[in-house]
């Protein structure tokens, strides 16, 4: 399995599924999956029990499902498009991610 180019706090456009075209926030990272939760796509709902810490939590929960990486794209900041990111390394030998198209840093420092 290869490295994850899209971490938590990027955002991303879905390509396939029934959220196409769709854009949102990523919310958390499962590398050891190959998949991300990201705010507001692939909905899912769940059936959940209340219980004694939270008694108010029973019935029908609306939440997001993990997506893998493969659907999403990654959104550039500078240019607001759907790209691949590159990899430049900078004096110091730090990785940073870069836009295809446009060429913008993509990591905020």
């Amino acid at each position: 399995m290869g490295k994850m180019t899209i971490r938590k706090g990027d955002n991303v456009e879905v390509l396939t599924g029934k959220d196409k075209g769709k854009r949102g926030k990523v919310i958390r990272s499962l590398p050891d999956k190959n998949r991300v939760v990201v705010e507001g796509i692939n909905k899912i709902k769940k059936a959940s029990r209340p219980t004694q810490r939270n008694p108010q939590s029973g019935g029908i929960i609306e939440m997001e499902a993990p997506i893998n990486v493969s659907n999403l794209m990654l959104i550039c900041g500078s240019c607001g498009k759907p790209t691949k990111a590159g990899s430049v390394r900078d004096e110091e030998g730090n990785r940073t991610r870069t836009c295809k198209k446009c060429g913008a840093a993509i990591d905020k420092k």
